[in-house]
C-alpha cells in the first residue's frame, strides 16, 4: 500500500509558467498494431487531447477506444485491477492519482518520458519519490464567476473578493428583486459537497490531518467556520443545490438563472462561447479569483492538474503505444485549436478570458489539492456526513465529529490508522 506522503513537483509548482519551448513536435506513435483504451472524464479539454492523439496515431493502432464518462472516478480502480486491465490509460487529476497509486495500478513513466521527451516538458511531470507517475497537460480550479451587468443593477460596484463581499452581493441582488437565488455552487451530495467544504476550509487556514500523521483534524475552529460560511452561501443557492454538479450549475448560468457562481475554470470556455446561452449572459460574465476570508487571504480553492497515467496491468507494448499516442496530442497546434478550453500547461497557450479565474486564483496563493494517500477517505467522509448540517438537522460540531468518526473507521480498515 502507498503510505508515504506524496511530494509533488512539476505541474502545480510551475502552474502558469509554460509556453516558452520551441515547436516541432513530431507524432511518434510507438509500437504498431496495439490496443489503446482510454478512460477519462467528459469535458472539452480532455476530448481535445484524446482526439488529437487518435488523429496522429489511431491508424497505427490495432484499436483506439475511449470512454469519456462522469463516472470515471468511481470505476477506475475496478477497471484497472484485472490483468490485463480494461484500459491502458486513465486521464485523471490530483486526487485520483493517489486513488490508483494506493492500489498499485499505474506504472512509473520515466523510461517513456525519456524516449518521447520531444513531446513532454519538465513542467508537465508529476514526480513522486523519484518516479514520474503522470504527465499533466492542464491546470484547473474552482473560482468565482460573476454577471457584471447584474452586479451593476444591484448597486454592487466591484467584483467580490471575500466571502463576506460575496454574501453581500448576493443579498443586494435578492433585495433588488433581480434574482431570489443568484448563487450557484457544485454542491451535489457526495464528492462535490466534500470538495466545496475543502475550498472554504482551506481559505480558513484549515488542516485536514495532524502533521505527519493520518489523524483527522477537521473538527476544528477552521472546520466550524467553513461550515458556517457554506451554510450562509447556500441560503442564496437554488433550492435543489444538493443535486447540482458541474453540468447543472453551467446550465443554470447559461440559462441566465444565476449571477454569482463558484464553478470549475474548465467550464469557462463553454460558458463564454456563443452556444447554449445568450449575448447578455456571455457578454457580461467575468471569471475572477476565488474568494478568500480576508482581503488578500488564501483563495478558497484547490489547484488541480489533469494528466495521463498508464496502467500497470497491460503489456509494455500497449503501454508505450498508449503513452506515445496521448503525448503526441499535446502539441501547440492542438492548443491553438482549443486555446480557450483549458489553462494548458503546453507550448503555445495564450491565456484569455476563460483562463483568467484559474490564473488569478493560482497567483493569489491557492493551495494544491492534497496529494496524500488518505485524502480520498476524508473526502468521501465529508461528502457523506455534511448533508444533515446543511439541512439544519445537526450542528457544525456534530457534523464534523461524524466526519471524523466515519473517516477513522475507514482509515483503520485501509491501514492508515491503528
Amino acid at each position: 500500500m502507498f503510505l508515504k506522503k506524496i511530494a509533488i513537483t512539476g505541474a502545480v509548482a510551475g502552474l502558469m509558467g509554460s509556453a516558452a519551448f520551441a515547436e516541432g513536435h513530431g507524432a511518434m506513435c510507438g509500437p504498431e498494431g496495439q490496443s489503446i483504451r482510454i478512460l477519462a472524464s467528459d469535458f472539452p479539454a480532455i476530448h481535445a487531447v484524446v482526439d488529437q492523439g487518435e488523429a496522429n496515431c489511431g491508424a497505427a493502432a490495432g484499436e483506439f477506444a475511449r470512454n469519456h464518462t462522469t463516472e470515471a472516478r468511481q470505476i477506475m480502480n475496478a477497471a484497472l485491477t484485472p490483468n490485463p486491465a480494461e484500459y491502458t490509460s486513465v486521464i485523471l487529476a490530483n486526487s485520483t492519482l493517489t486513488q490508483l497509486m494506493n492500489d498499485d495500478l499505474v506504472r512509473p513513466l520515466n523510461d517513456l518520458v525519456e524516449k518521447y521527451s520531444d513531446n513532454v516538458k519538465p513542467n508537465q511531470l508529476i514526480t513522486i519519490g523519484g518516479d514520474v507517475m503522470a504527465v499533466a497537460f492542464m491546470a484547473n480550479a474552482q473560482h468565482l464567476f460573476v454577471r457584471q451587468d447584474i452586479l451593476e443593477q444591484a448597486g454592487v460596484t466591484k467584483v467580490p473578493e471575500t466571502y463576506d463581499e460575496l454574501l453581500a452581493a448576493a443579498e443586494a441582488i435578492r433585495a433588488a428583486g433581480i434574482m431570489e437565488h443568484p448563487l450557484v455552487m457544485n454542491m451535489q451530495v457526495g464528492w462535490n459537497i466534500g470538495e466545496s467544504f475543502n475550498l472554504v476550509f482551506l481559505a480558513h487556514g484549515g488542516e485536514f490531518f495532524k502533521p505527519g500523521t493520518a489523524e483527522p483534524t477537521v473538527n476544528s475552529e477552521a472546520g466550524v467556520a467553513a461550515l458556517e460560511t457554506l451554510k450562509k452561501l447556500v441560503e442564496y443557492a437554488h433550492p435543489d443545490y444538493l443535486t447540482q454538479a458541474s453540468n447543472e450549475t453551467q446550465g443554470l448560468w447559461e440559462a441566465g438563472q444565476a449571477a454569482l457562481g463558484i464553478m470549475w475554470g474548465s467550464r469557462g470556455a463553454a460558458i463564454l462561447d456563443d452556444e447554449g446561452s445568450t449575448p447578455d449572459v456571455t457578454g457580461n460574465t467575468v471569471l475572477s479569483k476565488a474568494p478568500s476570508v480576508e482581503p488578500g487571504g488564501i483563495p478558497g480553492a484547490t489547484l488541480w492538474w489533469d494528466g495521463i497515467t498508464i496502467s500497470r496491468n497491460v503489456s509494455d507494448e500497449e503501454a508505450e503505444a498508449t503513452f506515445a499516442a496521448l503525448v503526441s496530442g499535446m502539441t501547440p497546434e492542438m492548443v491553438a485549436a482549443n486555446n480557450d478550453d483549458a489553462v494548458w500547461l503546453l507550448d503555445g497557450f495564450t491565456p484569455g478570458p476563460a483562463a483568467a479565474g484559474v490564473a488569478a486564483t493560482a497567483q493569489g496563493g491557492a493551495k494544491p489539492y492534497p496529494m496524500i494517500p488518505q485524502i480520498g477517505i476524508m473526502h468521501n467522509a465529508l461528502g457523506n456526513e455534511l448533508v444533515d448540517f446543511l439541512k439544519g438537522a445537526e450542528s457544525a460540531e456534530q457534523a464534523l465529529a461524524d466526519v471524523e468518526a466515519a473517516y477513522t473507521t475507514a482509515a483503520k480498515e485501509a491501514g492508515f490508522l491503528q
